[in-house]
């Protein structure tokens, strides 16, 4: 009777009977280090992952989406990466960017880019011209002409939807620099992009704090474009606002409690466009 012998599973593309190297402890700690390295840099410098806390451009990106943002193809070439597909941005893109002026540092924000460097830009009744021709734009929320006591967000007004031909008015949440410089970028009732820089507006219209409030955006400023919602969970359009600790606490608990009722299941892996 011959003697039992271990089962050894053959390597793929290993001849039969060919012996397998056993993996020492500190070369297995090094191949993980390794790994953790490159997925560290993967989605340090390549890939980084936002969520999105408010409805500015609702229906493209929903309150509670987490996003994928790609880090490289809107960035600066490089030498060292010749292989890296690089573009400018283009009309439409949705972009990630810090905020110009920003009240706080690092303020992220995520818009759609409607103008490039050189393009003429204004709007009518809510509706974008851009070079004189009049844009349609499925995913944009525009002004109702319907007055909504319940919304007045909602309804015309003057500034915001016929920009950039209506002075703001002192009460408008134009800040103060772009309040300035914006007479020195009107030509006619256009608005026209300086080299260099973006103008960027949500598509929630009568909802988005965007360029028309503080200007443009420095190309240097973009930190790339989301490529799709990788998770998506019912969020209160309020969560934003509630920051103390508790509050914090309780949603994390929510979330835990409510990850299979409330995940937004058809939004999961979802291109953003």
């Amino acid at each position: 009777m011959s003697a039992e012998r271990p089962l050894q599973t053959v390597a793929a593309g290993a001849e039969p009977g060919a012996d397998l190297v056993t993996e020492t402890p500190l070369e297995a700690l090094a191949s993980i280090c390794t790994i953790l390295a490159v997925g560290l840099f993967v989605f340090g410098f390549i890939f980084q992952n936002f969520e999105i806390p408010s409805g500015s451009m609702l229906n493209t990106l929903l309150i509670g989406d987490h996003v994928v943002v790609d880090r490289i193809s809107l960035a600066p070439p490089t030498k060292w990466a010749p292989f890296v597909h690089y573009r400018p941005v283009q009309r439409g893109d949705v972009i990630v960017f810090y905020k110009p002026n920003p009240e706080s540092p690092d303020l992220v924000l995520v818009k759609r880019a409607i103008g490039i460097p050189g393009d003429h830009i204004h709007l009518r009744h809510g509706v974008v011209y851009l070079n004189g021709v009049a844009q349609i734009e499925p995913h944009a929320i525009q002004p109702s002409d319907d007055a909504n006591p319940d919304n007045p967000q909602a309804g015309y007004q003057p500034y915001r939807d016929d920009f950039p031909s209506v002075t703001p008015s002192p009460d408008e949440q134009v800040t103060e620099l772009w309040r300035e410089e914006l007479p020195k970028h009107i030509q006619g009732d256009d608005l026209v992009v300086p080299p260099g820089y973006v103008f960027a507006m949500g598509d929630n219209r009568t909802e988005s704090l965007d360029g028309r409030y503080w200007g443009f955006v420095p190309q240097q400023n973009i930190l790339g474009r989301p490529l799709f919602a990788y998770w998506s969970f019912e969020t209160p359009a309020d969560q934003e606002n509630k920051t103390s600790i508790g509050d914090r606490i309780g949603f994390m608990f929510h979330i835990v409690t409510h990850v299979f009722t409330e995940t937004r299941w058809k939004r999961t892996f979802h291109v953003i466009r």
